[in-house]
């Protein structure tokens, strides 16, 4: 079974919640950029499902539900599955990949393997594309070269070789930091839902103890680790503040991150908890 199901894919209604105007006529480069940037612009990386212990349905007609006609964003899989589906749709060469994530790790710790990538062979060139890595997500196609600074509308990012694979970094405040490590292995949707359940299900996922969110806009990104909110500006400028109680992250989500936040008191118990008891607005 393909990866990417098409059958059952709304691929005028994915344009319209990014906001493409029509359907894309040729597989290009300059459709390609546009896609990786409009994406992340659109639709949120969110974690609210696994903080409300809902399950993570990676099937293409549950992620239209959720992030196209649902309002919702999420995360790495479902993000990525969506855009594969999208270029699939519109004549792309595209495959799933795997990566081990290094940001924030020890030295010395190896994680498994728990973030997709897309790798995409357009005129003979490969490229690689990720619309689903929170406050990092790189927002243009990447060539698959060794060690070429490579710029976008945010950071500029490179790939370096590590063994039998490539190690994706973002230069930072103008230092070079890993973000994940990743090979050609083409992956099926097997191996993406085992680690979507580890996500969703695992109480060291870190999923499951806060919440997170992060958007771009084409001039700056937007990051939210439960009452810590960032405005990270190009060339190092980074606007921070502490958000007042669970009614301001809910505020913060809706407005800023454009998420169709769940109604109900379940969710509004769990913000409460982690801006430290301070109760929701009435």
């Amino acid at each position: 079974m393909t990866l990417f199901n098409t059958s059952v894919f709304d691929l005028r209604a994915y344009l319209h919640r990014i906001g493409v105007a029509s359907r894309p006529s040729r597989a290009d480069l300059a459709t390609l950029e546009e896609l990786a940037l409009r994406h992340p612009c659109a639709i949120p990386f969110e974690n609210l499902d696994p903080l409300l212990r809902r399950p993570v349905r990676l099937d293409i007609a549950s992620i239209q539900d959720k992030l196209v006609r649902g309002g919702r964003g999420g995360w790495c899989f479902e993000h990525n599955l969506l855009l594969g589906t999208a270029l699939a749709a519109i004549g792309y060469e595209v495959t799933g990949l795997s990566a081990r994530v290094v940001w924030n790790v020890p030295p010395g710790v190896v994680r498994g393997r728990s973030h997709m990538v897309l790798h995409v062979t357009l005129d003979g060139v490969s490229y690689v594309v990720d619309v689903g890595f929170g406050g990092s997500t790189p927002t243009a196609p990447l060539k698959l070269v060794e060690g070429l600074e490579q710029s976008t509308p945010h950071e500029p990012f490179r790939l370096m070789p590590v063994s039998r694979g490539f190690l994706l970094e973002a230069k930072l405040e103008g230092t070079w930091k890993g973000l994940y490590s990743f090979d050609q292995q083409s992956q099926v949707l097997g191996d993406y839902e085992i680690p979507n359940w580890y996500l969703c299900n695992h109480p060291d996922s870190h999923f499951l103890d806060r919440v997170v969110a992060a958007r771009v806009d084409p001039d700056r990104r937007y990051a939210l680790r439960n009452t810590d909110f960032a405005v990270h500006f190009p060339h190092g400028v980074t606007e921070r503040r502490v958000l007042g109680g669970a009614g301001e992250i809910r505020q913060v989500l809706t407005e800023t991150f454009r998420i169709n936040v769940p109604d109900g008191p379940e969710l509004d118990e769990i913000l409460v908890r982690l801006a430290g008891g301070t109760p929701a607005a009435t």
